[in-house]
């Protein structure tokens, strides 16, 4: 049960009377996808990597500007009021309404988006990544020696805080390493990750893995890896109990190690076992080396509770392990979730590689920010993950211009984002099930989550 607790193009889009354009430039199987060829593994050169996100250049010949315009159907008559109510329906979820509509393909493309962005944002420094590596590496030290000192109930809980913080901020030094925006040397990617997640119990190529394949997947309502929406045949099936567990905070904020064990819902295997449905033959050795690292992490608390005593283990690294969780699956989440505005979904033919990454959102986080190294910076991330994330910030803003009201810009917080805890709070209540059927799809709401179950 603890399963279901996870869970482009170039021209601009017809006015709303006329039919919605089906595809775009960018297809599911379209090269310039800059995962598509990709294959991420101990041999991975970061050099073909970067010359797999050269996509083509802004400008083009007179001929392929002849084949836009040869792409492009006009329609033979002007839709009636009826058909346009009647479309409306098909696109589940959302009623279209005057002006923007997020699920309409973009003007620009990938490419647009890539020449905007300055070239040195491009630029790994492993040596400034390390520094930072070193700066919270000496925090969690600096504060776990303080709060064992003191040893105060009056200090603990401001402990837990800060130190569950600093967890969290390791676990994104360790997911830059697993996207290579940490350093171009793979071994030391590797290395630095394996430390870096293994801390934290986080099986750095299990995860990575599957991190990649949301990444390639994103937006995507069947095939995008985490919290991915549930169809509705699905959600209506659910017992509630498990209803309950998926949509009721705190439960959904504790997921995540549950997440690594089971998946999500729908999907089989586990980021421990080489077997799983997640990983391919030559990436087995990389995943039992993770679950290696891993086991002996544990192995390493297991014997410190013999050494300073269970409750002081759990005092000094149990409880801001979990806050460390929690703060993992807030920031996911509302990456993904929780806009006033209705985002789409997609599936099939309307599925690209950019709408879907134009669906993520970026938050602001106040004075977290610098903490958690700009992860909040996620729109650009996701469509350029290799990009380190001390050139986010400037990247986007290069970037809004060729976005415009695609990008969504992100409420401005106070030092603490607890404006967020509002957005993740209706998110729950509001977000629960797409439609079953459609290739444009809006979360839609569902039943008292303690009323009875429903079929369907």
């Amino acid at each position: 049960m603890a399963t279901w607790v996870l869970s482009e193009c170039a021209i601009k889009p017809l006015p709303q009377s006329f039919p919605r354009p089906r595809t775009g430039f960018f297809s599911f199987k379209n090269t310039n996808n800059p995962f598509n060829q990709l294959k991420i593994g101990s041999s991975l050169s970061i050099n073909k990597l970067t010359t797999d996100l050269k996509f083509p250049s802004i400008s083009s010949s007179k001929r392929d500007r002849r084949n836009w315009v040869l792409k492009v159907s006009t329609p033979l008559r002007v839709s009636s009021v009826d058909e346009q109510e009647e479309r409306g329906e098909r696109i589940n979820g959302f009623e279209d309404e005057p002006g923007f509509n997020p699920g309409a393909p973009p003007p620009f493309k990938l490419s647009d988006i890539r020449a905007a962005i300055p070239k040195h944002c491009w630029v790994k420094d492993p040596w400034k990544s390390m520094s930072y590596v070193v700066r919270d590496v000496a925090v969690v030290f600096g504060l776990a020696a303080v709060a064992a000192y003191l040893n105060n109930w009056l200090v603990w809980p401001l402990y837990w805080a800060g130190q569950g913080t600093m967890f969290w901020a390791l676990f994104v030094l360790g997911h830059d390493c697993g996207h290579g925006s940490f350093s171009s040397n793979n071994k030391l990617n590797s290395v630095v990750g394996h430390i870096l997640h293994s801390s934290i119990l986080v099986p750095y190529h299990g995860w990575r893995i599957s991190h990649r394949t949301h990444h390639q997947n994103h937006g995507h309502v069947e095939k995008d890896e985490s919290w991915h929406p549930l169809p509705e045949k699905i959600f209506r099936k659910l017992d509630n109990m498990t209803r309950t567990l998926r949509f009721t905070l705190p439960f959904p904020m504790l997921a995540y190690p549950f997440y690594l064990w089971q998946r999500s819902p729908g999907k089989t295997g586990s980021h421990f076992n080489p077997n799983s449905d997640l990983f391919v033959p030559n990436e087995k050795k990389d995943v039992i080396t993770s679950t290696a690292c891993w086991t002996a992490m544990a192995a390493l608390l297991v014997g410190l509770s013999f050494v300073v005593g269970p409750i002081q283990m759990l005092k000094l690294y149990g409880v801001p392990y979990w806050v460390n969780v929690m703060w993992l699956d807030f920031v996911t989440y509302l990456h993904h979730h929780g806009h006033e505005d209705k985002l789409p979904w997609y599936r099939g033919k309307e599925w690209s590689y950019l709408r879907g990454g134009l669906t993520t959102l970026d938050r602001d986080y106040g004075l977290i920010n610098n903490i958690h190294h700009d992860i909040g910076t996620h729109v650009i991330h996701h469509l350029f993950p290799q990009i380190p994330h001390y050139h986010l910030v400037e990247a986007t803003e290069a970037a809004k211009p060729v976005l415009g009201k695609y990008y969504r810009e992100p409420k401005k917080s106070k030092p603490i984002p607890l404006h967020l805890v509002g957005d993740l709070i209706r998110s729950m209540k509001e977000d629960h099930y797409v439609s079953d059927t459609g290739e444009v799809v809006y979360y839609q709401s569902g039943p008292s989550l303690s009323g009875s179950t429903e079929s369907k």
